[in-house]
């Protein structure tokens, strides 16, 4: 289960509450019987309004009270309908065609025309000023920034109440109301408020937010849950022409793409607080796209969007999300300055589309103050410090909230900390809870250590056969300053017992300063990657390696020991200085790594004893982590670039090592969104090692021989079928999103992913290194021409399932070469 996946189970036990006075919905259909999609539906007398849905439907809730709504849309009658009481539900509203509306208007139904349509000429001036508007027109810029979060529990019937896993739980459903988007009865769960200063420069492309206070229910010592709510939603900009979320690139209404994916229709025009305004409204002119439907109000002076409503449409090609909604309020600040005052937004997530199934709401409301311009700062005001524990910012006073809130809490949203304060000391929550956190971390959690990884406790390989694992670590909470970790393993096929142990220390908090060592005997699969890690826990591919193509016999048993020093010099750069013990040997029969110790190629050796020194440089440019303890966590993962380098010296003599030697490795990951195209991640990695080698210590080329997809292997490659020590690789991965599939007919129902592959190596061997090698495998690098493969594959299959069929495409004559494979992979993905 992802981290996202596993916020959306937790999400389900928790509260809200808004009090609304005024709510009506139903449908609205046209003398014929049809129902009108995209018509306006107000209260009388008020900007507050929605549009029907693609099938006529419309829900609208207010505050305050109102005694009518005003019905229209282009190519009908205005309709008023006066209200009968304060609740008007599965209201029938039928409009009348007419001829015209607006003297100035050009009436459109279906889909508009881009030429001589007086929206798009109004669009145009908008592009023509969008530089101008907003932030964008002052050098430097800062503003105070208050964020509402809110979870809610979506469609709450009799059967919910009545359910046994809300046994002591009762009382929480005295919280229940209804959305003002939706319509649908809700259970608040979860909410969060902070108070953020940001610091902008616009021409040293800088940004700095400073913390200043946070607040939430019943979750305050869980930070990992806090920051993993606040990473669900991206900040976009309607200018731009994608407004991404959710992994996602939605093609912005604002933008100059938007005429060839929408219908726009200039609706009306009024005065918003003394502004001239004129309305559009938009729908898509596709199905199953990444786009929404709505309307906003643009100046008549400045062509600067006053307000708007983006809407995703029901068919939009997106897992988990029945809906997405969102508004933005704009205020002038002057004759040529719109800047943003409010952001609201809501997803609706769900197993299914259907009306009627069973959600979790995720809202975020975002206010913005306290605007000033031009106060320039130096560039060093803008670096991020390395430790920032904001320890005050998660206990400010009752006072600081009534001062700092840019928007009152009602009655009911105050009452949602008394309650979820309550509902976490019950046993049935904990319960659980305690079931969620499992499933997210792969940990079982006692008082002060941690059981797990929970995933691990079974394995397969050809050496040990079926293997059973048991392991824990110390935890006495997320900022803990020392950590340890340590399993025990026993493979019942070589009746062998293995063990792992770890620890570390943050010695220093400003500058990370990080001590670690370890010490790990186990059998393990040598080169599945080309990029070398000295973890001395990490993960063997040997046990859990359940499916294989072909023979997989080529295992290791590794003896490895570990010491490092690790400190971050500056935000999101790590330098690491370790040394690292390691014996080799093969762990089966049918596999060796012998190599010659003599010049006359007469004594051979078996097993390799390897002293060697590193030093380690990473930067992750962007990259967000929760908590200051020895071990943070990554919030935002697969959103930053990676970039490795690796110095690596043998040293021989010392501790009986065999080899003296130089390593020089490099490895740079980038995910992109390719705009409307959907996302693509590209890696490169290239290494050279200097001295000859014998196999154990080559750099070989990680084939997968595994029916599931592993992360920078060459599917159609087997382990060791090509072995270098020098060596650059590249791979590309593209996932369409359904941009394609969505213009099929029959096909686009069911939401599926295009996806394409790219992947090559070259390398070499030396002469010195072969010579030496003794083992019996055939040492071949990809020398003559780059190794190359690419792929085809389907993805959200099942909504969790992703197929792909990779393709070799050149050297057919290596021994047992595979020309095709098939990989599977299972994930939750947006």
């Amino acid at each position: 289960m992802s981290k996202k996946a596993y916020l959306l189970f937790i999400f389900f036990f928790s509260l809200n509450l808004i009090q609304a006075q005024t709510k009506v919905g139903g449908v609205v259909n046209d003398n014929s019987g049809k129902t009108v999609p995209f018509a306006n539906v107000v209260f009388a007398n008020s900007s507050s309004g929605t549009t029907t849905n693609e099938d006529g439907e419309f829900y609208l809730q207010d505050e305050g009270s109102f005694d009518t709504i005003v019905i229209s849309f282009i190519g009908y009658k205005t309709l008023k309908v006066p209200l009968q009481a304060s609740v008007n539900l599965n209201m029938e509203i039928t409009l009348e065609e007419e001829a015209a509306s607006l003297d100035e208007v050009v009436i459109y139904r279906g889909k508009t025309s881009k030429k001589n349509n007086p929206a798009i000429d109004i669009l145009k001036k908008v592009w023509e000023n969008r530089r101008k508007n907003g932030m964008r027109a002052f050098e430097q810029y800062s503003y105070k920034e208050y964020e509402k979060l809110e979870f809610d529990i979506n469609t709450i019937d009799s059967t919910l109440i009545e359910s046994r896993i809300f046994n002591g739980m009762e009382f929480i459903f005295d919280y229940a109301d209804t959305n003002r988007v939706t319509g649908k009865t809700y259970l608040p769960m979860f909410i969060n408020e902070s108070v953020t200063n940001v610091y902008g420069d616009n021409q040293l492309k800088e940004e700095k937010e400073v913390l200043i206070g946070n607040k939430n229910s019943g979750f305050s010592q869980n930070r990992n849950l806090i920051d993993y709510v606040k990473d669900i939603y991206d900040d976009y900009d309607i200018y731009k022409n994608y407004i991404k979320f959710f992994d996602k690139s939605f093609v912005s209404p604002i933008s100059t793409t938007g005429i060839d994916t929408y219908n726009y229709v200039l609706s009306d025009s009024a005065y918003i607080d003394n502004k001239w305004c004129y309305n559009i409204v938009y729908y898509p002119r596709r199905e199953n796209e990444l786009t929404f439907k709505g309307d906003f109000w643009v100046n008549d002076t400045t062509w600067a969007v006053k307000n708007i409503n983006l809407e995703t449409t029901k068919d939009v090609n997106i897992n988990w999300i029945k809906q997405v909604y969102i508004e933005q309020d704009f205020e002038v600040l002057n004759d040529s300055v719109f800047l943003i005052t409010r952001d609201f937004f809501m997803a609706d997530f769900g197993l299914n589309k259907k009306k009627t199934s069973r959600g979790v709401y995720a809202k975020r409301t975002l206010l913005y103050d306290e605007y000033k311009f031009n106060n320039e700062r130096p560039a060093s005001f803008y670096q991020q410090p390395v430790y920032d524990p904001q320890s005050v910012a998660y206990n400010r006073s009752e006072e600081f909230w009534t001062e700092n809130r840019m928007e009152k809490l009602n009655e009911d949203e105050e009452g949602i900390y008394i309650m979820l304060d309550s509902l976490t000391k019950t046993k049935a929550f904990n319960r659980l809870y305690d079931i969620a956190t499992i499933a997210q971390s792969g940990y079982v959690e006692f008082d002060g250590w941690d059981y797990g990884p929970v995933y691990s406790t079974l394995g397969f390989n050809d050496v040990e056969g079926v293997r059973t694992r048991f392991g824990g670590r110390t935890y006495f909470g997320q900022n803990d300053p020392w950590r340890i970790e340590a399993y025990g393993a026993y493979g019942f096929k070589d009746n062998k017992f293995k063990y792992g142990v770890s620890g570390k220390v943050l010695l220093d908090p400003k500058s990370r300063l990080i001590l670690s060592g370890g010490n790990r005997r186990d059998v393990e699969q040598l080169g599945t990657s080309l990029t070398n890690s000295t973890d001395v826990l990490g993960r063997s591919l040997a046990s859990s390696s359940l499916l294989n193509v072909g023979d997989n016999d080529k295992l290791s048993s590794i003896n490895l020991s570990v010491f490092s020093v690790q400190l971050e010099p500056f935000k999101n750069f790590t330098v690491r200085v370790g040394a690292n013990y390691r014996e080799l040997k093969p762990a089966s029969p049918e596999f060796s790594l012998d190599y010659y110790v003599d010049k006359d190629r007469s004594i051979v050796d078996s097993e390799i004893n390897q002293t060697e020194l590193s030093t380690i440089l990473t930067w992750t440019p962007g990259r967000k982590t929760s908590g200051y303890g020895v071990e943070r966590n990554v919030v935002n993962e697969e959103d930053f670039p990676t970039l490795f380098l690796n110095y690596s010296l043998g040293v021989k003599d010392v501790f009986n090592s065999d080899f003296n030697y130089k390593k020089l490795q490099f490895f740079y990951n980038q995910p992109l969104l390719v705009g409307g195209l959907g996302r693509s991640n590209i890696s490169v990695e290239a290494g050279k090692t200097f001295g000859a080698v014998p196999l154990g210590l080559l750099s070989v080329v990680p084939g997968n021989q595994t029916y599931f997809a592993l992360y920078n292997t060459f599917p159609t490659l087997d382990f060791y079928e090509f072995v270098t020590d020098s060596y650059s690789a590249i791979h590309i991965d593209h996932n369409f999103n359904g941009r394609l599939f969505s213009r099929i007919p029959l096909l686009r129902e069911l939401n599926l992913r295009e996806l394409v592959g790219f992947r090559a190596v070259y390398g070499d061997i030396s002469e010195e290194s072969k010579n030496i090698d003794a083992s019996g495998l055939p040492l071949i690098a990809p020398d003559s021409d780059p190794f190359y493969e690419y792929s085809v594959g389907i993805g959200n299959i099942f909504k969790v399932m992703r197929f792909d069929v990779h393709f070799r495409g050149n050297y057919f004559d290596n021994p047992d070469a595979r020309s095709l494979a098939f990989t599977i992979d299972f994930g939750f993905h947006f």
